[in-house]
């Protein structure tokens, strides 16, 4: 079966379930200034179906390093564990912010693990997010 694509009025849903935000790293599309990518958290590849219940928003980076991957190496107990699944998971039981809301912080293995395989404290969108608490726009609150 070949890839089914997104339609306007689903993107619009999924969209509005998560907040227009992205549901790993939490970074805003009217923040961040573009729109967040449909992701199927179980990929496409492994069987995943482009439905609501199998999609959530993504930042295109966010997207990028999580790939395929349903899986990663937790940095503590080098075991391989599930990855952040955004439509089940409670955020604040894998994650919570650090350094005045400029990192993330994995509280779990399933966080620590996603941190890490998805690069939620790259460089970039740390210096980012300090621009963003400086706006008053940054954390958001992920209930």
């Amino acid at each position: 079966m070949g890839k089914r694509r997104v339609t306007k009025k689903l993107r619009r849903i999924v969209a509005e379930a998560a907040q227009h935000r992205c549901g790993f790293c939490l970074s805003s599309e009217l923040v961040m200034g573009v729109l967040m990518e449909v992701e199927h958290i179980l990929p496409e590849s492994k069987g995943g179906q482009t439905i609501e219940e199998n999609l959530w928003l993504a930042c295109r980076h966010c997207n990028g390093s999580k790939g395929d991957r349903i899986a990663a190496r937790d940095p503590v107990t080098k075991k391989m564990v599930r990855l952040f699944h955004p439509r089940r998971d409670r955020w604040t039981d894998h994650f919570r912010w650090i350094d005045e809301g400029r990192r993330i912080k994995g509280l779990s293995a399933t966080g620590r693990a996603t941190v890490k395989a998805l690069q939620l404290n790259r460089d970039f969108l740390v210096a980012a997010r300090a621009i963003w608490i400086c706006a008053g726009a940054h954390p958001p609150n992920p209930e």
